[in-house]
């Protein structure tokens, strides 16, 4: 049985979510206002790093299998 996501697929699932949680923290800055919603804005921040962290090394992965595989 195969994996039914390819490699593109999960590095694109990770980068929807890391642009979706760095706006998020964005829109969630004491700057902008008063916010109801009770998120801790550093973790929801540190999530979005760790996405862009992660996507940015499936980006590399893909960059060096795209170079020294001919």
């Amino acid at each position: 049985m195969t994996f039914p996501l390819s490699f593109w697929d999960v590095s694109l699932l990770i980068a929807i979510t890391a642009i979706i949680l760095l706006i998020t923290s964005e829109l969630l800055s004491p700057y902008y206002g008063k916010i109801i919603i009770s998120i801790n804005r550093k973790r929801l921040k540190n999530a979005a790093m760790t996405f862009s962290i992660l996507f940015l090394a499936t980006v590399a992965i893909r960059i060096f299998s795209l170079v020294f595989n001919p």
